[in-house]
């Protein structure tokens, strides 16, 4: 923990160039604090960025800036820059449960970087990566829903200023958690908080794994069956591990979202009233569809959830899958009671796999490149969630209800993977069907991926191609 009277803020610069979307680009790029101080000027807190800065633009007002952060709460900017958005990043394969999460590891130049149409600017919030809390009885400040969203916002107007950037086209990237900030950001940014007014319109946000929702808590208190709206995605994942795959996944899934939107709701709905034949239709559907046993169905009352999914969908195989991403699996615990006791981690196989290589090509390949040379430990992730203010005056959807509504020119774009069980596409499509967003300036699309859905070659070229188009339609 650093002291207040110790710390001393630090900038990095460095240069470098990459062949991103088939052109030789050089950039310059800037790494560094954005300080907090408290009423007397004493530092409480900062958040930390790197900055990529596409050289050669002579008129950078009409240039896109793009702000990107992950989730947690308390988590860095790691996975994104190092996994998708720097010009370099792990080397992918083309099977995601290839990865031993073991050295050595490979970064390779990354042409999916979006440096050809936007500079970027990936964001360390407060206690995550090198962004410091100095101040512990300050953690009020930052560590909640709306108190995060206005750091964030305030980081923006003063490196907006700090780089003469007020007149560029402004795009947010978030994922995960990432998204409620996103959202609850925009929000605030467009009307008179409590503590500031902020007048900042950004031109578009593009969600990753959206936790933009209509009930509080990030995606908890849906008004909803849970188990409806995740039936497609436990449908795509017993598609990936149990069919042959001769029904098109986008297919499945479609049917599965049909069914789940028709007989399942009104059989849960009916309960007890259900006739036998009703039942017995939904089990061989559920059962169909998601390849959990009838056992399995008439212990859970014909509800499926993701914990015991995990290790029920592929135990013919004794695999259990990823959370994050149902394509990714380990053995299963030996004894069962092992099993049972394990699988709540929220997701040791993806964690194991994938979080190490991250890290390692983020401090081992990119940190140089950054010019960062220091001591200075990085969190790639910290366990905030438990001291976050999760109340807050409106929900997500309101929010970017609110922000939709004060910039006529703002979109969105919504983006799922099939196989994630942390934010199923059918919540975004619940919270779209009841949001009141104004649909002509909203874009939702899955892909066969899971919740980082840059992982993969297939994926990070089709989620790059997407937000490429996306920046563009958004600029005319």
């Amino acid at each position: 923990m650093h002291k207040c009277g110790a710390f001393v803020p630090s900038v990095f610069e460095g240069h470098g160039d990459a062949v991103i979307n088939g052109e030789r680009i050089s950039y310059r790029t800037v790494s560094e604090d954005c300080i907090f101080y408290d009423d007397e000027g004493h530092a409480i807190a900062s958040i930390f960025s790197f900055s990529y800065f596409r050289e050669g633009i002579s008129d950078v007002s009409s240039r896109p800036v793009v702000f990107a952060f992950n989730g947690g709460p308390g988590t860095s900017s790691c996975m994104l820059h190092s996994g998708f958005l720097g010009p370099k990043r792990v080397k992918y394969g083309d099977d995601p449960d290839d990865m031993t999460g073991t050295a050595p590891y490979e970064a390779v130049d990354n042409p999916e970087c979006l440096l050809d149409a936007a500079d970027i600017v990936l964001v360390d919030p407060v206690g995550t990566g090198f962004g410091v809390l100095l101040d512990e009885s300050r953690s009020g400040d930052f560590y909640g829903i709306e108190e995060d969203a206005e750091a964030f916002l305030c980081f923006v107007r003063r490196w907006l200023s700090r780089h003469g950037r007020w007149m560029s086209p402004k795009y947010i990237i978030g994922e995960s958690y990432g998204c409620t900030r996103a959202a609850t950001a925009a929000g605030i940014a467009t009307r008179k908080s409590p503590s500031a007014s902020y007048d900042i319109a950004f031109d578009g946000i593009f969600f990753i794994g959206s936790t933009v929702t209509t009930g509080r808590y990030f995606n908890r208190e849906v008004p909803a069956e849970r188990a409806v709206l995740a039936l497609p995605t436990f449908a795509a994942v017993n598609w990936y591990h149990n069919t042959d795959h001769s029904v098109p996944l986008e297919k499945w899934v479609e049917d599965a979202a049909a069914f789940a939107d028709s007989e399942y709701v009104l059989g849960l709905y009916r309960g007890s009233r259900m006739t036998d034949a009703e039942k017995r239709s939904i089990k061989e559907h559920l059962m169909h569809f998601t390849g959990v046993s009838e056992r399995y169905l008439d212990e859970h009352d014909l509800r499926i959830d993701v914990y015991s999914f995990r290790s029920e969908v592929a135990r013919g195989k004794g695999r259990a899958v990823s959370k994050l991403d149902g394509r990714l699996s380990r053995p299963l615990y030996e004894p069962e009671s092992d099993e049972y006791r394990y699988r709540l981690d929220p997701d040791a196989v993806s964690r194991g796999k994938y979080n190490p290589y991250f890290l390692s090509v983020l401090q081992g390949s990119l940190f140089p490149v950054l010019g960062i040379d220091t001591d200075r430990p990085y969190v790639p992730s910290a366990p905030l969630g438990k001291r976050w203010n999760y109340e807050a005056e409106l929900t997500t959807a309101e929010h970017l209800y609110n922000a939709m509504q004060r910039v006529p020119g703002m979109r969105v774009f919504f983006a799922g993977g099939y196989y994630d069980m942390t934010t199923e596409l059918g919540l975004t499509h619940y919270m779209l069907s009841h949001a009141h967003l104004p649909m002509d300036r909203v874009s939702v699309k899955g892909y066969p991926s899971g919740h980082m859905i840059y992982i993969g070659n297939p994926t990070i070229r089709a989620l790059s191609e997407d937000i490429r188009a996306f920046i563009c339609t958004v600029s005319q």
